[in-house]
């Protein structure tokens, strides 16, 4: 009688190779490692190229949705932090006058958790946009103003 004919070869076959797959090599580690950090520099090289062509297109709608967002985060932080409370303060004071109804609500404060990203966007907009004049990637309009505005 043959080895194969009671399957047993199978099966050591078969044990051997699922063994196999489940064992991982330092060396095959290594190479998955190194290919994972490939993609990963290939996506942030693919994003960095993204960022160049949106900085340096003429369009103001295009290049300027960054600044824009700076913007809109910066007037959110100074409405909750200088106007709010200056605006509570006012409120108070004009309804003691008189001047303001008494039953009449002040306007809203602005979430916290929102302002935080917000914050944290336009911070990171802001450093976007340092690597943008780094690179020298600026718009032509943009980099007008900027010269006028900014020294060196």
């Amino acid at each position: 009688m043959s080895f194969n004919l009671l399957g047993i070869g199978e099966i050591v076959t078969g044990v051997g190779k699922v063994a196999d797959d489940l064992f991982t090599s330092d060396e095959e580690r290594l190479k998955i490692a190194q290919q994972e950090k490939q993609i990963e520099a290939d996506l942030v090289k693919g994003q960095l190229d993204v960022n160049k062509a949106e900085a340096s297109h003429p369009s103001l709608f295009v290049a300027g949705w960054r600044p824009a967002i700076g913007w809109i985060g910066a007037a959110a932080m100074a409405y909750q932090f200088l106007l709010y409370p200056l605006l509570i303060w006012g409120w108070a004071l004009f309804q003691a006058k008189g001047w303001v109804p008494s039953d009449l609500q002040p306007p809203p404060v602005l979430d916290a958790q929102e302002l935080w990203v917000i914050l944290t966007g336009m911070l990171g907009i802001a450093g976007l946009r340092s690597f943008d004049k780094l690179q020298g990637t600026q718009t032509q309009r943009m980099a007008g103003k900027a010269s006028q505005a900014e020294p060196g």
